[in-house]
């Protein structure tokens, strides 16, 4: 770890913060006497945040079978570890300070891994549903508090991909002397996440080499990186599919008990849950 670096994350007051409606329900979670009526109070103290869940707990996805239209209708719906993962997804659209093309490709990755996160997760015995989404969902937040704080950098990055052809991270490495890896783990402390996830996010891109002997963080992290994967294998908020990706050879498909069948079927289950539900997550 950049000891620089994380003297500047740990330190800053300009970088930006979870809106205070999800500090509040992911402290309220923790209370034994929390009632539904108490979160759905907190909740429509941020209009912006309630209309997504709203909006949200009428998708498909979360087999809605009529239409919900308060919240506390959608709190009994989802439950409260469902609604945590969505209060953060609905404040966290909201930390970006631009919102243009580069923006809305990393906002499509985020909600793509979250989603693919998730169905890895259900799939397995270690990792629940909510926490993948969560860690997909953050897995490349330094990518947005980059650009955030120097757009002009980033954009410099983006242009060498798309320019020279060349991975995200080694034109990371030729402008920063550290990785949105690291940044985005050092942010989740910040924020006062849990620590396994910090630790998804630091080691996501590279799973295999990753110095993991906790058994829970090394199967989140794996399904962080598995979702990324499904991401780019799609192209979701990428300009073009990795179609020759082979995901079954993966070091973390194997560890999560992949064959190539398998993470074929996981891989449709995505592809259509993401085409049936990407105007809930992507649209105001």
């Amino acid at each position: 770890m950049n000891k620089e670096l994380e003297t500047l994350i740990m330190s800053a007051v300009d970088l930006p913060t979870i809106p205070l409606v999800a500090t509040k329900v992911i402290e309220m979670m923790e209370q034994e006497d929390v009632t539904i009526e108490k979160i759905a109070k907190t909740v429509s103290a941020d209009p912006a945040v309630a209309a997504r869940i709203l909006k949200l707990s009428n998708s498909a996805y979360y087999g809605c079978q009529r239409q919900i239209n308060t919240l506390s209708a959608a709190i009994m719906l989802l439950g409260f570890k469902t609604l945590k993962s969505l209060v953060v997804a609905a404040s966290l659209k909201q930390i970006c300070k631009r919102f243009g093309l580069t923006e809305k490709m990393l906002w499509e990755h985020a909600v793509g891994a979250a989603l693919a996160a998730r169905i890895i997760a259900s799939s397995g015995r270690f990792i629940n549903e909510e926490t993948g989404f969560l860690a997909g969902l953050f897995h490349d937040i330094g990518k947005t508090i980059m650009n955030d704080q120097d757009p002009h950098t980033f954009q410099q990055v983006m242009m060498r991909c798309y320019n020279d052809g060349i991975p995200f991270e080694e034109a990371e490495r030729s402008l920063y002397p550290f990785t949105h890896a690291d940044v985005g783990a050092l942010v989740i402390r910040k924020w006062n996440f849990p620590e396994a996830l910090s630790t998804a996010v630091m080691h996501h891109h590279h799973f295999a080499t990753a110095p993991l002997t906790d058994q829970y963080e090394l199967f989140l992290t794996a399904t962080t990186s598995l979702a990324d994967k499904f991401c780019k294998k799609l192209g979701i908020g990428d300009r073009q599919a990795e179609d020759g990706l082979d995901l079954a050879n993966t070091p973390e498909a194997k560890l999560l008990g992949y064959t190539p069948e398998t993470v074929e079927t996981a891989l449709e289950t995505f592809r259509q849950t993401f085409e049936e539900n990407k105007s809930f997550f992507l649209n105001d």
